[in-house]
């Protein structure tokens, strides 16, 4: 993709204001990424740009990107069904057919080849995590909308998923919301913080992603980062 995408205006749920003044541009081939207090609009910024914003009021522009993965907050995987079958949901939703070797593939890289055919109940919710993001990896898409993907990980298992996941979608447009200052660092080009106000613009090191977590110029921008976020309020 090279087109960017831009989200502009105001939005509000049920008359209550969202977000106003937004003004968010993602570069093509670029991870965004955007922290924020809770409540302030990240995720509601990752429903616009995936199509999924019924009711939400937008007053404003925005590109449309055209067909998106989403990676959201919840697994939403489905508990009738195994993990292989979670993995490939989106070929068979759309009547295409199942690349059954590319899933487990996809699967064994994200540490779970052994857990194919179990159902998601038998699953910690780090390892349902993890087969959500293979169900978002193996939708092959230019655009990746990423809300808290590594929220639920251990430290080395989030430390594997970054490298993972900024290798396969290392030519994708990725927005990535979290809270973790440290992945931030690690993984995006431009960082952005939400504010009531609109956005803060915080500056990355320099260096291809993911970052070496050891790096001294990345453990400065994590702290430089995290006193950003303390004094917003």
């Amino acid at each position: 993709m090279t087109q960017a995408l831009r989200l502009t205006g105001d939005a509000t749920i049920n008359g209550t204001a969202i977000f106003k003044g937004l003004d968010l541009t993602l570069q093509p081939g670029e991870w965004t990424c955007l922290l924020g207090a809770s409540g302030v609009g990240k995720s509601t910024v990752l429903r616009l740009f995936a199509g999924l914003g019924d009711g939400v009021d937008l007053t404003g522009q925005m590109t449309h990107p055209g067909g998106v993965a989403l990676m959201a907050q919840d697994d939403l995987l489905l508990p009738w069904l195994s993990v292989l079958d979670n993995v490939l949901i989106g070929a068979r939703l759309r009547g295409d057919r199942p690349d059954t070797d590319r899933a487990r593939s996809v699967l064994a890289r994200v540490g779970l080849a052994d857990h194919a055919a179990k159902k998601p109940h038998a699953l910690s919710g780090g390892q349902r995590q993890r087969v959500a993001l293979a169900r978002t990896l193996m939708e092959d898409r230019d655009v990746v909308l990423l809300d808290e993907p590594f929220s639920a990980l251990d430290a080395m298992t989030r430390a594997q998923m970054h490298e993972l996941t900024a290798e396969v979608l290392q030519t994708r447009t990725v927005l990535l919301v979290t809270h973790d200052p440290a992945e931030a660092v690690r993984l995006a080009h431009r960082i952005f913080i939400m504010t009531r106000a609109g956005l803060v613009d915080v500056p990355v090191p320099a260096g291809q992603i993911p970052r070496p977590i050891e790096a001294p110029d990345v453990l400065r921008a994590q702290a430089d980062l995290l006193n950003h976020l303390r004094s917003i309020r």
